[in-house]
C-alpha cells in the first residue's frame, strides 16, 4: 500500500474532478497523495468525513466501525476498524486529530495490526472560494506483510482513488 522509492511532487490539478497523483519521501514510510474537488463547503467534506458509523454506508470494503474513545467536544479520537477487501482483511484501531475548523483531519495506526505495522494519514480541506473545496488525501503505510513496491504503489494508488471517489460522491450527494 505504500510506495517504495521516493518521487518528487507532482502538480495538483484542483480544478479538475480527477483525482491527482504525487509522491513525497516521509521518514517512516513513504506517502502518496491524491486530491479532487468537490461541489461542497469545507464543513460538508467534514462532516462526511468525520461521521464514521457511516462509513461502511459509502465505503463497501468497511464492515464495520467502532468509536472507542471521543475527545470533549464529540469527535472521535480513536476509532476501530474492521475492513475486509477480499483477500485482505483487517482489524485496526486509528487515533484522529482535528484543526479547530476542520480543514485537516490527521490519523495515526494505534498499534500493529495483522497486516499494518504503521499508517500515517491525513486530509486537507481547501475552500476554492467558489462553493467548490479540494481535498488533499495523503497516506503511508507500512505493511507486516511482503509485497513488491510496484504493487504496493498500485495497490495504494487503487485504494486513494476509490476512497476520494467514494468521498465526492458521498458529499455531493448529501450537500
Amino acid at each position: 500500500m505504500s510506495p517504495l522509492g521516493i518521487g518528487a511532487p507532482v502538480d495538483q490539478a484542483p480544478d479538475t474532478a480527477q483525482p491527482t497523483v504525487g509522491v513525497r519521501c516521509l521518514t517512516m514510510a513513504d506517502s502518496s497523495t491524491q486530491s479532487i474537488q468537490i461541489a461542497a463547503s469545507v464543513a460538508d467534506v467534514a462532516e462526511v468525513i468525520t461521521d464514521f458509523a457511516r462509513y461502511p454506508e459509502w465505503i463497501s470494503d468497511v464492515k464495520s466501525i467502532e468509536i472507542l474513545e471521543e475527545f470533549e467536544d464529540g469527535y472521535a479520537h480513536l476509532v476501530r476498524f474492521q475492513l475486509d477487501a477480499g483477500i485482505l482483511k483487517d482489524a485496526y484501531d486509528l487515533r484522529y486529530e482535528y484543526t479547530d475548523d476542520l480543514s485537516r483531519i490527521s490519523w495515526n495506526l494505534d498499534r500493529p495490526s495483522s497486516v499494518q505495522k504503521s499508517q500515517v494519514g491525513s486530509y486537507d480541506i481547501t475552500d476554492n472560494g467558489d462553493g467548490t473545496t479540494t481535498v488533499m488525501y495523503t497516506l503511508a503505510v507500512d505493511l507486516s506483510i511482503p509485497m513488491l513496491g510496484m504493487f504496493k504503489r498500485k495497490a495504494e494508488k487503487m485504494i486513494m482513488d476509490s476512497a476520494l471517489k467514494n468521498l465526492k460522491k458521498r458529499v455531493e450527494e448529501l450537500a
